[in-house]
């Protein structure tokens, strides 16, 4: 069997469970989850999940494609500067951006970089450089082509890419346990980050508000805001907060209503 013709499962590593589905032409096939026992953002736990429902769940000779919640990527903003020259100075580079934030060495993390034009920031996101060799090698053990491992951030921000209009917005990606803020203005990046926030209308809510007032303070209130929460894959978000966003979705599936799902659905 080619690799062309070869099935594609869609792993998706979430805060603590990890989901897998097998994607057809007609959509995806929930093949179900398995909880970590461990807390959110434990990568040990959730690539020794992954590595059992693969074992249990995909026959060899297959593709793959892993998401991983924000619990595991860190974000930060790259301004640019005239003096980078190099792919290898524009790393690291990065990796003093994130370690600036976020007050740790970042030499054990993985960069990936947004290709944002000369002049503008880039997106930064960061992964444990341990989790993608032990997603690599539960792949190789199970006979399985890895082919991508990408933030949830990055693949809803391109799944979506059509639907946010205008230059200046405030989308907030609410996954289960942890919500993440992308600001743009004047159609470029201006900040990100992520919080441990709950899942549900009040406490949504309370974070839009806050987030609208800083803006205010600030004198950059975004003309935009957008919702996307995947943790409530069985209902509308319905935050009460004095502006309303405009909500992003996706097809809501037919079985289970588990976010895992709803968040496997970006991947092209």
């Amino acid at each position: 069997m080619s690799l062309l013709s070869a099935e594609h499962y869609i792993a998706v590593l979430g805060g603590g469970a990890v989901g897998l589905c097998r994607r057809r032409r007609d959509g995806l096939i929930w093949l179900g989850r398995l909880d970590t026992g461990a807390e959110p953002g434990d990568w040990p736990a959730a690539s020794a999940a992954l590595a059992r429902l693969l074992a249990e769940q995909v026959p060899g000779r297959a593709r793959l494609s892993v998401v991983l919640s924000a619990h595991f990527t860190r974000y930060c903003l790259v301004p640019w500067s005239a003096e980078i020259r190099t792919p290898g100075e524009l790393e690291t580079f990065g990796r003093l951006c994130i370690e600036e934030l976020y007050g740790q060495p970042a030499a054990g993390w993985s960069l990936r970089l947004s290709p944002d034009i000369a002049g503008h920031p880039r997106l930064a996101a960061a992964m444990p450089a341990a989790l993608l060799e032990r997603l690599r090698q539960a792949a190789e053990a199970a006979g399985i082509r890895l082919l991508s491992v990408q933030p949830y951030l990055m693949s809803v921000v391109n799944r979506f890419c059509g639907s946010l209009s205008g230059n200046d917005f405030l989308f907030i990606l609410a996954e289960p346990g942890r919500s993440t803020l992308l600001r743009a203005r004047n159609g470029h990046w201006t900040g990100v980050g992520s919080l441990g926030a709950e899942d549900s209308d009040p406490a949504l809510g309370a974070l839009i508000e806050r987030e609208l007032t800083l803006e205010e303070l600030d004198g950059a209130a975004a003309d935009e805001l957008y919702l996307h929460a995947p943790g409530r894959a069985g209902e509308r978000p319905r935050p009460t907060c004095a502006r309303q966003p405009r909500l992003l979705e996706l097809p809501r599936p037919q079985v289970g209503g588990d976010p895992l799902y709803t968040m496997a659905q970006t991947v092209n």
